[in-house]
């Protein structure tokens, strides 16, 4: 299950990216809900909704080790992880390498959601977020 979820965020993430960097140029804006939500294809140097600017070497380092590391802990306990676990990996994983991707391809992560109160952001960070508030429900629904 967490590669089947990984293997769509991945997709997803590339489809929506093709047709954005297909469409558009970057630092062009198209409105889409007026006064809520925006196209806006930005380049991102930094982490998911644009933090932690021009680190793209250590960034993409460390979705490499995170992506290995979910993909080490699935296969030495995947008879022991459940939905909820597997869905939650399964968003980080596809989330992280999808940006990776980006990182290794293009040097920087296409980013073009835009709802002009928070950072633009993209399929794989909305899949890594997804996946990590998840995974504390998770653990926190299992304290006992």
């Amino acid at each position: 299950m967490i590669f089947l979820a990984a293997s769509f965020i991945f997709l997803l993430d590339r489809l929506t990216k093709g047709l954005v960097l297909a469409k558009m140029a970057f630092g062009q804006s198209i409105e889409v809900l007026p006064g809520i939500f925006r196209l806006t294809l930005v380049a991102n140097n930094g982490t998911a909704f644009g933090l932690f600017k021009n680190q793209n070497i250590a960034l993409g380092i460390i979705s490499a080790v995170i992506a290995s590391l979910i993909i080490i802990y699935a296969l030495r306990h995947k008879k022991k992880i459940g939905f909820a676990m597997s869905v939650s990996l399964g968003l980080i994983l596809g989330g992280a390498t999808g940006n990776l991707f980006d990182r290794i391809f293009y040097g920087h992560v296409i980013d073009f959601f835009d709802f002009r109160v928070w950072p633009v952001f993209n399929v794989a960070d909305s899949a890594i977020t997804a996946g990590t508030v998840i995974l504390a429900l998770y653990y926190v629904s299992h304290l006992n």
